[in-house]
């Protein structure tokens, strides 16, 4: 389904992808790990269109979308859940919503189907997160961070992608809500969608994922199945802590 090769990425004159090569197969949950400042945030704004690749090429479902627009990117079924969910603080949960689904504007052009399109998407994300539906009147900047987290991947769910990258979707919540999205992520490949994550906590991501990259500095490191980089000692020492095999044996 995606297919990056030898990317080179950055801000101006800076070079923060430095050749990154990996793929993401269909109905695959794929996790990319690493420290602060590995690129892990710039590798998914380039695929998304935010951030223009320098070189090399990105391949979505056999297009080439390298130089392509957000908005292109988007409307072929490619959607980004960013860091720090960056919501439309201001307006409502369900007027978040349903700026997530103004591509079915494009897409369809009768009035009425076009609103029952939006209303079964909005169903659909209501069922995996009933708490949105009883915000569905609250502003969004109102929520607290857990709630507001779950919009940001109902948001992005809006417009019916079938690649959803996710970018820290655990971040500086309470480990229950934590428990509770990863849950969520499992169940978003068990309806057909195909999952990228970048996620530092990396025991949760790696213990979903069935795939995952290592990221330092700019390049990959090291990739392998899950289950091979939670056995391996390198990824056990820098980003599973100390303990991890004494809790797991």
């Amino acid at each position: 389904m995606l297919r990056i090769r030898n990317l080179i990425s950055g801000y101006g004159k800076l070079r923060v992808l430095k050749g990154i090569s990996l793929h993401v197969n269909p109905g695959e949950i794929v996790t990319i790990i690493g420290a602060n400042g590995a690129g892990k945030s710039t590798l998914l704004n380039t695929v998304s269109g935010l951030i223009k690749a320098f070189s090399g090429s990105i391949q979505y479902n056999g297009t080439n979308v390298t130089q392509s627009r957000t908005e292109k990117i988007a409307a072929l079924g490619c959607s980004l859940v960013p860091e720090g969910r960056q919501l439309f603080w201001t307006l409502t949960v369900r007027e978040n919503l349903m700026m997530g689904g103004y591509a079915v504007r494009r897409v369809v052009k009768n009035r009425v189907q076009r609103k029952q399109t939006v209303n079964e998407r909005m169903d659909f994300v209501y069922n995996l997160f009933p708490i949105l539906r009883e915000r569905a009147h609250q502003l969004a900047g109102t929520l607290s961070g857990g709630e507001q987290q779950m919009l940001a991947i109902a948001r992005s769910l809006m417009s019916e992608p079938r690649l959803v990258m996710m970018d820290e979707p655990s971040m500086g919540l309470a480990p229950l809500i934590v428990k509770n999205i990863f849950r969520v992520i499992g169940q978003l490949r068990e309806t057909g969608k195909t999952i990228l994550l970048v996620e530092q906590n990396a025991k949760a991501a790696l213990k979903i994922a069935d795939r995952g990259y290592v990221m330092e500095t700019g390049s990959i490191v090291l990739e392998g199945t899950s289950g091979e980089l939670l056995e391996n000692r390198d990824v056990q020492r820098a980003y599973l802590g100390k303990d991890y095999r004494r809790i797991n044996e």
